[in-house]
């Protein structure tokens, strides 16, 4: 067992099964021996890579992005420009030297980053410096909308890795799925009894439902603030319109593991329902768009232009990597970035329609 396993499993033993959000949440976020309280996950040398990482160009055209909406609010002398999950500090880092082009733009955004480990914090301190730009960091949404100023605010691959609840449809009605210990190891379980704190949909015995309190209220925040100071927010992540039942998975070096196996070594993730997103936004006053997959965003927003321009001052072989880039960021086939990933934003009812999804 890994330090963390050992901790959990003799909570479990003291207290009794856990749930899956709170195994996420120990997993993702412990103190001591959280994944990433401990380490750099990102990159080939990492456990997986995300857009940011594939190319500048994807930093460059949300950067690019939170320019225009600027723009199309007209400007305001300061606005608060916010990245949840910021990862190394990559995206942000493209995104604030794309955004040099749009004259006071830089002038007008202070840069909050929302995130909670020491490790990346540090990392993405120095990634950030050459920038110039003065950045602070938080450890919640509130912390970082703690202003009365527009929020422009960026989720990549940020609502995927926020604890999930799972319930399970058994002939005697939902049941919440749990981690428990069978023969000294963690291994799934459900309650005994149904959920007391929320009322769950109508389902044939044996489906599947998943929840995310946690990016409800995230989104349901981030939707008042825009509405109320104006803003919007762009969410980039894997999933559907809808719940997608049991999409729990852990990823290490690379690979699919057992989410229980390595508990604290792997990174877990569970697919975004952005059609639930958009209703805790909407429901909090903010307009929401249509669902867009990332190909249609980054293609709207300029890609194939951008991609041109870094050629012309290329080598043969860098404009070989940006053209793999490009297909990479882009690739419609069902389980490529291109087509998993989706974009949803969500704004100011005042602000009409949005870059790319206009």
């Amino acid at each position: 067992m890994t330090p963390l396993a050992r901790e959990i499993a003799a909570t479990i033993a003291q207290d009794g099964p856990i749930t899956v959000a709170r195994y996420m949440a120990l997993c993702l976020g412990h103190p001591v021996h959280g994944y990433y309280a401990t380490r750099d996950p990102f990159g080939a040398g990492g456990d997986f890579v995300t857009a940011p990482e594939v190319s500048q160009m994807f930093g460059e055209l949300l950067g690019l992005w939170c320019a225009e909406v600027w723009r199309r609010m007209g400007e305001p002398s300061r606005v608060a420009l916010i990245e949840l999950g910021p990862g190394r500090g990559t995206l942000m880092a493209d995104a604030l030297r794309a955004a040099k082009v749009a004259p006071g733009f830089r002038e007008a955004i202070t840069v909050a980053l929302v995130e909670t480990s020491p490790t990346l914090r540090e990392i993405q301190r120095k990634t950030l410096e050459p920038s110039g730009a003065h950045v602070r960091w938080a450890a919640t949404i509130e912390e970082a909308l703690d202003a009365p100023l527009p929020a422009l605010v960026l989720a990549n691959e940020f609502f995927d890795a926020l604890p999930v609840r799972q319930f399970v449809r058994t002939e005697a009605g939902w049941r919440e799925r749990l981690v428990g210990l069978a023969d000294g190891a963690l291994a799934f379980g459900l309650a005994a009894e149904p959920p007391a704190d929320l009322p769950l949909p109508e389902r044939p015995a044996g489906a599947t439902l998943e929840l995310n309190p946690e990016g409800l209220a995230v989104a349901a925040r981030i939707g008042a603030h825009v509405a109320a100071h104006g803003g919007a927010a762009l969410a980039i992540d894997y999933g559907e319109g809808r719940s997608a039942g049991d999409t729990l998975q852990a990823v290490r070096g690379h690979r699919f593991v057992d989410p229980l196996g390595d508990p604290g070594e792997a990174d877990l993730t569970a697919q975004v329902d952005f059609g639930a997103l958009g209703r805790a936004a909407r429901g909090a006053g903010a307009a929401v768009t249509p669902l867009l997959p990332q190909a249609d965003l980054l293609e709207r927003l300029g890609l194939a232009a951008r991609a041109t321009a870094l050629k012309a001052r290329a080598t043969p072989a860098q404009a070989e990597a940006i053209d793999a880039a490009v297909l990479r960021l882009t690739d419609r086939a069902p389980k490529a970035m291109g087509a998993l990933f989706k974009a949803l934003a969500f704004a100011d009812p005042r602000l009409g329609p949005l870059p790319a999804f206009d």
